[in-house]
Protein backbone atom coordinates (compact mmCIF):
# COMPACT_ATOMS: atom_id res chain seq x y z
CA UNK A 1 0.00 0.00 0.00
CA UNK A 2 1.10 3.63 -1.09
CA UNK A 3 2.57 5.46 1.97
CA UNK A 4 2.86 9.15 3.07
CA UNK A 5 6.00 10.26 5.39
CA UNK A 6 6.15 13.67 6.85
CA UNK A 7 9.52 14.85 7.91
CA UNK A 8 9.84 17.78 10.23
CA UNK A 9 9.81 19.77 13.44
CA UNK A 10 7.68 19.34 16.12
CA UNK A 11 6.79 22.38 18.58
CA UNK A 12 4.11 23.22 21.25
CA UNK A 13 2.23 26.37 19.95
CA UNK A 14 0.65 28.81 22.30
CA UNK A 15 -1.19 31.00 20.57
CA UNK A 16 -1.99 34.70 22.36
CA UNK A 17 -4.07 37.69 21.14
CA UNK A 18 -4.19 40.85 22.62
CA UNK A 19 -1.43 39.75 24.93
CA UNK A 20 -3.16 37.09 26.13
CA UNK A 21 -2.57 32.97 25.71
CA UNK A 22 -5.76 31.54 23.65
CA UNK A 23 -4.88 28.40 22.57
CA UNK A 24 -1.75 25.21 23.11
CA UNK A 25 -1.24 23.06 20.37
CA UNK A 26 0.93 20.50 18.92
CA UNK A 27 2.71 22.29 15.73
CA UNK A 28 5.24 22.43 13.55
CA UNK A 29 4.81 22.71 9.97
CA UNK A 30 4.52 18.79 8.80
CA UNK A 31 3.04 17.43 11.51
CA UNK A 32 0.26 19.88 11.30
CA UNK A 33 0.04 18.22 7.93
CA UNK A 34 0.44 14.90 9.22
CA UNK A 35 -3.12 15.24 11.70
CA UNK A 36 -5.15 16.66 8.86
CA UNK A 37 -3.66 13.68 6.66
CA UNK A 38 -4.04 11.48 9.56
CA UNK A 39 -7.84 12.61 9.83
CA UNK A 40 -8.39 11.44 6.63
CA UNK A 41 -8.21 7.98 7.52
CA UNK A 42 -4.86 8.06 5.19
CA UNK A 43 -1.41 6.26 6.27
CA UNK A 44 0.87 8.65 7.36
CA UNK A 45 3.63 8.48 9.33
CA UNK A 46 5.69 11.00 11.37
CA UNK A 47 9.17 11.39 11.35
CA UNK A 48 10.41 13.83 14.03
CA UNK A 49 12.32 14.46 17.60
CA UNK A 50 11.15 16.26 20.62
CA UNK A 51 11.63 15.79 24.18
CA UNK A 52 10.42 12.80 26.78
CA UNK A 53 8.97 15.52 29.08
CA UNK A 54 5.45 15.86 29.54
CA UNK A 55 4.97 17.69 26.34
CA UNK A 56 6.12 15.43 24.83
CA UNK A 57 4.08 12.87 26.09
CA UNK A 58 1.09 15.29 24.83
CA UNK A 59 2.27 15.45 21.46
CA UNK A 60 2.81 11.73 21.35
CA UNK A 61 -0.58 10.57 22.52
CA UNK A 62 -2.58 13.31 20.01
CA UNK A 63 -0.31 11.96 17.21
CA UNK A 64 -1.57 7.90 18.34
CA UNK A 65 -5.18 9.61 18.52
CA UNK A 66 -5.34 11.33 15.32
CA UNK A 67 -3.97 8.24 12.89
CA UNK A 68 -0.29 9.32 12.57
CA UNK A 69 1.92 6.96 13.55
CA UNK A 70 4.94 8.38 15.30
CA UNK A 71 7.28 4.87 15.51
CA UNK A 72 10.15 6.80 13.83
CA UNK A 73 9.80 9.94 16.26
CA UNK A 74 13.11 10.27 18.11
CA UNK A 75 11.93 11.09 22.31
CA UNK A 76 15.26 12.23 23.18
CA UNK A 77 15.99 11.81 26.72
CA UNK A 78 17.57 14.74 27.78
CA UNK A 79 16.71 18.64 26.98
CA UNK A 80 12.92 19.43 26.57
CA UNK A 81 10.19 19.45 23.83
CA UNK A 82 10.52 22.99 21.83
CA UNK A 83 8.09 25.73 21.78
CA UNK A 84 6.33 28.16 19.91
CA UNK A 85 4.80 31.40 21.30
CA UNK A 86 2.79 32.58 18.10
CA UNK A 87 1.20 36.33 18.17
CA UNK A 88 -1.62 37.04 16.55
CA UNK A 89 -1.43 40.69 14.67
CA UNK A 90 -5.14 42.74 13.75
CA UNK A 91 -5.23 40.25 10.52
CA UNK A 92 -4.71 37.78 12.45
CA UNK A 93 -1.24 36.60 11.15
CA UNK A 94 1.46 35.89 13.48
CA UNK A 95 4.95 36.48 14.38
CA UNK A 96 6.74 33.42 16.30
CA UNK A 97 9.07 33.43 19.28
CA UNK A 98 10.92 29.99 19.95
CA UNK A 99 12.43 28.26 22.57
CA UNK A 100 14.06 25.01 21.79
CA UNK A 101 16.44 22.90 23.98
CA UNK A 102 17.95 20.28 22.08
CA UNK A 103 20.76 17.43 23.33
CA UNK A 104 23.79 16.60 21.19
CA UNK A 105 22.71 13.50 19.42
CA UNK A 106 19.32 14.41 17.10
CA UNK A 107 17.45 12.46 15.13
CA UNK A 108 18.89 9.34 16.14
CA UNK A 109 16.13 6.62 14.55
CA UNK A 110 15.77 4.06 12.02
CA UNK A 111 14.69 5.87 9.35
CA UNK A 112 11.79 3.97 7.37
CA UNK A 113 12.63 2.31 4.11
CA UNK A 114 10.66 3.97 1.34
CA UNK A 115 9.14 2.53 -1.80
CA UNK A 116 8.30 3.79 -5.49
CA UNK A 117 5.25 5.90 -5.26
CA UNK A 118 5.23 6.65 -1.84
CA UNK A 119 4.83 10.29 -0.75
CA UNK A 120 7.64 12.50 1.75
CA UNK A 121 6.77 15.98 2.26
CA UNK A 122 9.11 18.09 3.71
CA UNK A 123 10.56 21.66 4.62
CA UNK A 124 11.11 24.51 7.10
CA UNK A 125 14.06 25.29 9.05
CA UNK A 126 13.97 21.01 9.32
CA UNK A 127 15.31 20.52 6.34
CA UNK A 128 18.30 22.88 6.56
CA UNK A 129 19.03 22.55 9.90
CA UNK A 130 22.83 22.16 10.17
CA UNK A 131 22.84 19.53 13.01
CA UNK A 132 20.70 16.58 11.18
CA UNK A 133 21.41 17.68 7.51
CA UNK A 134 23.04 14.76 7.12
CA UNK A 135 20.59 12.23 7.97
CA UNK A 136 18.00 14.35 6.31
CA UNK A 137 19.62 14.39 3.01
CA UNK A 138 20.59 10.75 2.90
CA UNK A 139 16.83 9.90 3.59
CA UNK A 140 15.95 12.06 1.10
CA UNK A 141 18.00 11.03 -1.77
CA UNK A 142 17.45 7.18 -0.55
CA UNK A 143 13.88 7.67 -0.74
CA UNK A 144 14.05 9.42 -4.00
CA UNK A 145 15.75 6.91 -5.68
CA UNK A 146 13.18 4.30 -4.91
CA UNK A 147 10.91 6.55 -6.62
CA UNK A 148 8.92 8.55 -4.26
CA UNK A 149 7.55 11.62 -4.79
CA UNK A 150 9.35 14.65 -2.56
CA UNK A 151 7.21 17.64 -2.09
CA UNK A 152 8.85 20.52 -0.62
CA UNK A 153 7.48 23.32 0.99
CA UNK A 154 10.67 25.70 2.32
CA UNK A 155 8.87 27.73 4.70
CA UNK A 156 11.60 30.28 5.40
CA UNK A 157 10.88 33.53 7.62
CA UNK A 158 12.33 36.59 7.76
CA UNK A 159 13.95 35.45 11.02
CA UNK A 160 16.16 33.53 9.00
CA UNK A 161 17.54 36.54 6.42
CA UNK A 162 20.88 36.97 7.87
CA UNK A 163 21.57 33.31 7.52
CA UNK A 164 20.67 33.39 3.89
CA UNK A 165 23.79 33.11 1.90
CA UNK A 166 24.71 29.96 4.21
CA UNK A 167 21.02 28.50 3.89
CA UNK A 168 20.06 29.33 0.25
CA UNK A 169 22.52 26.54 -1.18
CA UNK A 170 20.78 24.06 1.11
CA UNK A 171 17.46 25.29 0.11
CA UNK A 172 18.16 24.85 -3.53
CA UNK A 173 19.96 21.61 -2.75
CA UNK A 174 16.07 20.49 -1.67
CA UNK A 175 14.47 22.26 -4.19
CA UNK A 176 16.40 19.71 -6.90
CA UNK A 177 15.47 16.86 -4.86
CA UNK A 178 12.10 17.42 -5.24
CA UNK A 179 9.09 16.26 -7.50
CA UNK A 180 6.67 19.26 -6.20
CA UNK A 181 7.59 22.43 -4.88
CA UNK A 182 4.68 24.37 -2.98
CA UNK A 183 5.94 28.05 -1.92
CA UNK A 184 4.27 31.13 -0.41
CA UNK A 185 5.43 34.33 -2.23
CA UNK A 186 6.51 35.53 0.52
CA UNK A 187 9.40 32.08 0.61
CA UNK A 188 10.29 33.31 -2.96
CA UNK A 189 10.52 36.87 -1.89
CA UNK A 190 12.61 35.92 0.98
CA UNK A 191 15.22 33.50 -0.37
CA UNK A 192 15.23 34.81 -3.93
CA UNK A 193 13.87 38.52 -3.99
CA UNK A 194 11.25 36.81 -7.02
CA UNK A 195 8.42 39.49 -6.62
CA UNK A 196 5.22 37.33 -8.33
CA UNK A 197 4.91 33.80 -9.77
CA UNK A 198 6.86 34.32 -13.05
CA UNK A 199 10.01 35.63 -10.86
CA UNK A 200 9.54 32.64 -8.80
CA UNK A 201 9.36 30.33 -11.71
CA UNK A 202 12.19 31.57 -13.53
CA UNK A 203 14.48 31.51 -10.04
CA UNK A 204 13.61 27.42 -9.52
CA UNK A 205 12.57 26.27 -13.21
CA UNK A 206 16.08 24.36 -13.58
CA UNK A 207 15.82 22.89 -10.16
CA UNK A 208 12.16 21.61 -10.05
CA UNK A 209 9.74 21.62 -12.96
CA UNK A 210 6.25 21.35 -11.18
CA UNK A 211 5.77 24.74 -8.57
CA UNK A 212 2.13 26.02 -6.92
CA UNK A 213 3.12 29.27 -5.74
CA UNK A 214 0.63 30.60 -3.08
CA UNK A 215 -0.10 33.71 -3.03
CA UNK A 216 -2.67 34.63 -0.22
CA UNK A 217 -5.84 36.56 -1.45
CA UNK A 218 -4.27 36.70 -4.76
CA UNK A 219 -4.76 33.16 -5.70
CA UNK A 220 -2.65 29.71 -6.48
CA UNK A 221 -0.93 29.66 -9.10
CA UNK A 222 0.41 26.27 -10.65
CA UNK A 223 3.58 26.08 -13.39
CA UNK A 224 4.71 23.05 -15.13
CA UNK A 225 6.68 22.27 -18.15
CA UNK A 226 3.18 21.55 -19.71
CA UNK A 227 0.78 23.77 -17.73
CA UNK A 228 0.34 27.36 -16.45
CA UNK A 229 -2.65 28.46 -14.67
CA UNK A 230 -4.29 30.12 -11.40
CA UNK A 231 -6.99 29.18 -9.22
CA UNK A 232 -9.05 31.44 -6.94
CA UNK A 233 -9.33 31.10 -3.15
CA UNK A 234 -12.08 32.27 -0.99
CA UNK A 235 -12.25 35.41 1.02
CA UNK A 236 -12.81 34.63 4.09
CA UNK A 237 -11.82 36.96 7.61
CA UNK A 238 -9.24 34.35 9.37
CA UNK A 239 -9.61 33.80 13.05
CA UNK A 240 -5.63 32.43 12.71
CA UNK A 241 -3.78 32.06 9.57
CA UNK A 242 -1.16 29.37 11.84
CA UNK A 243 -1.78 26.08 9.81
CA UNK A 244 -3.25 27.72 6.49
CA UNK A 245 -0.06 26.47 4.49
CA UNK A 246 0.13 23.38 6.35
CA UNK A 247 -3.08 22.40 5.32
CA UNK A 248 -3.20 23.39 1.52
CA UNK A 249 0.18 21.20 1.63
CA UNK A 250 -1.83 18.44 3.43
CA UNK A 251 -5.16 18.90 1.11
CA UNK A 252 -3.10 19.05 -1.91
CA UNK A 253 -1.35 15.24 -0.62
CA UNK A 254 -4.95 14.06 0.41
CA UNK A 255 -5.76 14.56 -3.00
CA UNK A 256 -3.14 13.35 -4.70
CA UNK A 257 -3.30 10.42 -2.87
CA UNK A 258 -7.09 9.82 -3.62
CA UNK A 259 -6.21 10.48 -7.20
CA UNK A 260 -3.56 8.24 -7.82
CA UNK A 261 -1.49 10.50 -8.54
CA UNK A 262 2.37 9.43 -9.29
CA UNK A 263 5.57 11.51 -9.50
CA UNK A 264 5.63 10.96 -13.29
CA UNK A 265 2.72 12.31 -13.64
CA UNK A 266 2.82 15.86 -11.94
CA UNK A 267 4.59 17.66 -14.99
CA UNK A 268 1.73 16.15 -17.56
CA UNK A 269 -1.12 17.29 -15.30
CA UNK A 270 -4.14 18.97 -17.12
CA UNK A 271 -6.03 21.90 -15.46
CA UNK A 272 -9.00 20.04 -14.65
CA UNK A 273 -6.63 17.50 -12.74
CA UNK A 274 -4.66 20.60 -11.08
CA UNK A 275 -8.13 22.07 -9.68
CA UNK A 276 -8.87 18.80 -8.14
CA UNK A 277 -5.59 18.78 -6.17
CA UNK A 278 -5.91 22.59 -5.66
CA UNK A 279 -9.41 23.53 -4.76
CA UNK A 280 -9.22 20.20 -2.23
CA UNK A 281 -5.90 22.41 -0.70
CA UNK A 282 -7.49 25.71 -0.46
CA UNK A 283 -10.59 24.30 1.36
CA UNK A 284 -8.59 22.54 3.58
CA UNK A 285 -6.59 25.83 4.30
CA UNK A 286 -9.91 27.95 4.70
CA UNK A 287 -11.53 25.66 7.32
CA UNK A 288 -8.19 25.85 8.79
CA UNK A 289 -8.26 29.32 8.86
CA UNK A 290 -11.51 29.73 10.77
CA UNK A 291 -9.93 28.74 14.15
CA UNK A 292 -7.47 28.44 16.64
CA UNK A 293 -6.92 24.64 15.51
CA UNK A 294 -3.20 23.96 13.28
CA UNK A 295 -5.54 21.18 11.31
CA UNK A 296 -8.70 20.13 10.19
CA UNK A 297 -11.63 19.32 12.10
CA UNK A 298 -13.12 15.49 12.47
CA UNK A 299 -15.99 17.00 11.39
CA UNK A 300 -15.09 18.78 8.21
CA UNK A 301 -12.66 15.26 7.25
CA UNK A 302 -15.92 13.18 7.61
CA UNK A 303 -17.36 15.94 5.23
CA UNK A 304 -14.37 15.27 3.02
CA UNK A 305 -14.67 11.62 3.18
CA UNK A 306 -18.43 11.31 2.21
CA UNK A 307 -17.77 13.78 -1.25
Amino acid sequence: MRKIYGLGETVLDIIFKDGQPQAAKAGGSVLNSAVSIGRMGLPVSFISEYGSDDVGKLIDNFLKENGVDSSHVYHFPDGNTSLALAFLDKKNDAHYTFYKDFPGKRLDIDFPVVNKDDIIQCGSFFAIWPEIRDKFKKFINSAKENGAMIIYDPNFRKTHLSELNVLKPLIVENIQMAGLLRGSDEDFSNIFGAKNMDEAWDAVKEYCRCLVYTANTEGVYVRTASFSGKFPVRKITPVSTIGAGDNFNAGMITSIYLNNIRKEQLEKMTGEEWEKVITTAVDFATHVCLSYENYISPEFAKEQKNK
